[in-house]
């Protein structure tokens, strides 16, 4: 068992094994020959059968079995008087997996075989689950057996509200059984897609359970089943459709391009100033989650100067999965143009149907953004080496934006997330679920110190902050991150075992409260030049150093970001900054 120390083995033991290790090496050879000469006789059953109960996990074993039935019941078809029939064939094999399980239970060669006996249609459905309820009788929390009851009520085509109130039954018995409620999860997730008869209402069914869970909960605060079949119920609860949540350039800002280096109106600044020797750009999408399918068919872009409108988009990840939360084009415009003065761009996101999640959830709505692109005439513009030495990253260089400074009027243009949507969204009943289960989990930590509890009660709140920031009815900074972070801490200290995991959890909580607000986005939001270079170029920067951060997060609020500042942090991965295309090579 898990957690239990090795206990070094007897003489006898060791004697007894050493015996079954030389009877296992003489069965493996004799099935081996066998197998590898397809020779599929009675002796060649009865040695795999004998092997089989020795090591279940043979997995050569099961197969020479199933070739050998299958060898048995062709030549039987030919002549049905010279074998055995097929029912006292698939019986002998379901007998040898019975014996096999005896050994044991846990194995997935048996079981797994088991089921392929009973898929050719020759067996009792009605046996196997008179057999299932005296393995579960013995073991009520083994998944296997679990696994399997789902793929016979299948066969039996036994209604999944049958099925849930078994569940509900073995759950009363025994609260603590992590298989009894997966099973309930996937019996609900099913009858909730189908929505028939009482389960058409999502809110209706998710407050049930969440009553019903709650019970175990608060019995066992420290048994951890319930919390998880909790936490799937947050999910469920939470559950949205890929979302579109930031740009680059963003909605309703100005950018001005140069191939100089140096900002070509007075009106504007690093911030909104971009670098290009070519007048072209990228453009950057980020969305909720990783997503699929954008294109120049589902992301329309009207402007009457680029030189093409059939965009190539690429998605932006270090996996390679083709899916990304962010994905980035380019947009050029032309030489022959000599000036743009706010030339309009209009992007039409999930203009047609197309960008979907992992899951296959499908983007539901359009999304509308504008923004102005002012490029200069190219006799105020000529192109002149402004390639900086090597940054020095001087703390003399930075310079915080001040509160009066055009940099820090245009952060909240660049940093704009409200969007135009098709549609608002309505998460009230979301709202009220989580903000009860934190009233309840609250309730429970004020009676028992409880892991599970403050990191159930963190994930709440942070999932009530995740719903709020896409719900344009309610006050975006009304989250209590402070509580959330003091709860990591606290799980530090309480669980050293899983301590990388707080530690990633923590950092990104830190951040999302870092770039919340304006207010506290400015206060770590720079420019840097180098005060001693000859290059007179500055770099928009945001500076996240000495934060002790492990992991990255809030990308959709960075992307602006000309330079980033991490250092003096504890940084495991770079997952993330890929999204940070304005940053130098």
């Amino acid at each position: 068992m898990h957690g239990r120390p090795r206990k070094a083995p007897t003489q006898q033991e060791q004697d007894a094994s050493a015996l079954k290790a030389d009877k296992l090496r003489h069965l493996q050879s004799q099935l081996l020959r066998f197998h590898l000469d397809k020779i599929f006789t009675k002796e060649g059953l009865e040695i795999s059968a004998k092997l089989l109960e020795v090591n279940p996990e043979h997995y050569t074993g099961w197969n020479y079995r199933k070739l050998a039935v299958q060898h048995f019941t062709d030549k039987q078809s030919e002549d049905a008087g010279e074998f055995e029939s097929f029912q006292s064939i698939f019986d002998e094999e379901l007998r040898v997996v019975e014996t096999a399980l005896r050994t044991n239970f846990k194995s997935y060669g048996a079981w797994h075989h088991r089921k392929w006996v009973l898929s050719k249609g020759h067996s009792s459905v009605d046996r196997e689950l008179g057999l299932l309820k005296k393995f579960q009788d013995l073991d009520p929390r083994n998944f296997h057996a679990w696994n399997y009851r789902r793929f016979v009520t299948a066969l039996k085509e036994i209604p999944d509200e049958e099925e849930l109130q078994y569940t509900t039954n073995m759950i009363n018995k025994n609260f603590s059984n992590y298989s009894a409620w997966h099973n309930r999860s996937t019996l609900l997730s099913n009858l909730m897609e189908k929505g028939g008869k009482g389960y058409s209402e999502k809110e209706s069914v998710l407050r049930e359970e969440y009553e019903f869970v709650v019970h175990a909960i608060f019995t066992d605060p420290d048994d951890q089943s319930g919390w998880f079949y909790h936490l799937w119920l947050l999910e469920q609860t939470t559950i949205l459709e890929p979302l579109l949540l930031s740009s680059w350039p963003s909605h309703s800002s100005k950018l001005y391009i140069s191939a100089n280096g140096y900002p070509s109106d007075q009106r504007s600044s690093r911030i909104s100033h971009f670098f290009s020797k070519t007048r072209e750009f990228p453009f950057i999408l980020y969305f909720s989650e990783p997503v699929d399918g954008v294109s120049f068919a589902t992301v329309c872009i009207e402007c009457d100067y680029l030189v093409t409108s059939e965009l190539t988009w690429t998605p932006i990840s270090a996996n390679g999965s083709g899916f990304a939360q962010a994905w980035m084009t380019f947009l050029k415009f032309p030489d022959a143009v000599d000036t743009l003065e706010a030339c309009p761009v209009k992007v039409t996101v999930a203009y047609f149907q197309g960008i979907i999640n992992m899951s296959g959830a499908s983007c539901g709505q359009s999304y509308h953004l504008f923004f102005t692109v002012h490029i200069p005439s190219h006799d105020q513009n000529q192109v002149v080496d402004q390639t900086a030495d090597r940054i020095s990253w001087k703390e003399e260089n930075f310079c915080v934006y001040a509160p009066e400074s055009l940099d820090a009027d245009l952060l909240p243009s660049v940093c704009n997330l409200e969007m135009t949507r098709q549609k608002p969204y309505d998460f009230g009943w979301s709202m009220k679920v989580i903000a009860n289960e934190i009233e309840r989990c609250r309730e429970l930590l004020s009676e028992t110190e409880c892991k599970i509890g403050k990191l159930t009660l963190a994930r709440l709140l942070m999932a009530y902050h995740s719903i709020m920031s896409v719900s344009c009815s309610h006050d975006r900074n009304d989250v209590r991150y402070e509580e959330i972070l003091s709860l990591y801490d606290d799980l530090m200290k309480m669980d050293p075992s899983h301590i990388f995991y707080y530690e990633d959890q923590h950092s990104l909580v830190l951040l999302k409260q870092m770039t919340s607000s304006m207010g506290s986005l400015l206060k770590n939001s720079h420019h840097y030049q180098e005060l001693t270079s000859s290059c007179l170029i500055s770099y928009a920067c945001s500076r996240l150093n000495g934060l002790s951060l492990s992991r990255l997060g809030s990308m959709e609020q960075l992307l602006w970001v000309q330079m980033l500042d991490l250092s003096h942090n504890k940084i495991r991965s770079t997952e993330g900054l890929e999204a940070l295309q304005l940053l130098p090579a």
